[in-house]
């Protein structure tokens, strides 16, 4: 792999460290050979859980919050790389408490910012989602803001060379909270299986691949880039049907008793997702498994795939194979 040699020998912390994704950086970083793994979050069980799982003398747990920027200087010291996944993720929670989504993605972003230029780690790479591509919900709106401030971060970093970049992607499938996880929790109990609309589609991907991603990502960055991962799109009605063929007879079911119900779309919940703007086109390439947005270098690429509306479709037989791939029971 490109990023084998970049992350021997450094330290790097990851925050929302015992998340879905945040874990699984964890446990990719470790088999880098780095010198140390710092795992960040205010998840004590989490924690507690992560560290006698990997059972790594490499790992070192900080209980601490992001919104407390005097916890993130203590944490940040001599560390050289950053991987900030710390986040309120989930769209209905986040509109019915807006302002904590604020003080964790807003102001918890620009505390893991200020903390990393002022301990001069090398590297930031903020993790955000096509949620905050022409958002419509506060969970979205809030990502953007943390994605402008951290490309914004770049022009103020004065003689220190501290670079921030960001990784922009889908849902990620099995990760808690998604509508996987959701699905095989409503099939296991006989149904319904709720969709909110026949007509949503979404970008999605599996944890290790997003993870592998995001490691390229952070050894390439250069600073001032959102690099969008490359993800097939697919019919949630399409996968609420396959997942229910799958999984009903695993439960003791026949597929046909499962019902799977239209409930209506949720407050801030989006038809289709986006992975660009229009705007930022302009300064997008193709990097093959990455797009790569780069703040002042126009491209003018055509032909680029950027809403799961328009974006080719999974069929049925490609999306069991992903399930098969991906989600485990």
């Amino acid at each position: 792999m490109i990023f084998n040699n970049f992350y021997s020998g450094k330290i790097v912390l990851v925050t929302g460290g015992t998340g879905s994704i945040g874990s699984e950086i964890v446990r990719e970083v470790l088999k880098l050979n780095p010198k140390s793994v710092r795992i960040l979050d205010n998840n004590e069980t989490g924690l507690f859980d992560l560290e006698h799982e990997l059972k790594s003398d490499k790992i070192r747990t900080f209980m601490g919050d992001i919104r407390d920027k005097e916890r993130l200087l203590r944490a940040f010291e001599g560390v050289d790389i950053i991987f900030h996944a710390g986040a309120l993720k989930h769209v209905p929670l986040c509109e019915y408490n807006p302002f904590d989504a604020v003080k964790t993605n807003i102001i918890g972003t620009q505390n893991v910012l200020n903390a990393a230029l002022d301990r001069d780690v090398k590297k930031v790479i903020v993790i955000s989602t096509d949620k905050a591509v022409n958002p419509i919900n506060v969970m979205g709106a809030t990502k953007l803001l943390a994605e402008r401030l951290a490309i914004s971060a770049n022009y103020y970093t004065g003689y220190r060379d501290t670079v921030f970049s960001c990784v922009r992607f889908g849902n990620v499938l099995d990760s808690r909270g998604s509508v996987v996880p959701l699905f095989k929790s409503q099939i296991k109990k006989g149904g319904p299986v709720t969709i909110t609309s026949p007509e949503m589609t979404r970008f999605i991907m599996g944890i290790p691949q997003a993870v592998q991603l995001i490691l390229k990502a952070g050894a390439i960055s250069e600073g001032k880039e959102i690099f969008i991962l490359k993800m097939p799109a697919l019919n949630i009605i399409d996968l609420a049907e396959v997942m229910v063929e799958e999984f009903a007879p695993v439960y003791g079911y026949n597929p046909q008793d499962i019902e799977i119900k239209i409930i209506g779309k949720r407050t801030g919940e989006k038809t289709y997702e986006e992975l660009m703007t229009e705007e930022e086109i302009i300064n997008a390439s193709d990097q093959g498994e990455l797009y790569v947005i780069r703040y002042g270098k126009e491209v003018k690429e055509d032909d680029i795939i950027y809403n799961s509306h328009s974006a080719p479709k999974l069929s049925k037989e490609e999306i069991k194979d992903i399930l098969t791939e991906f989600c485990h029971e």
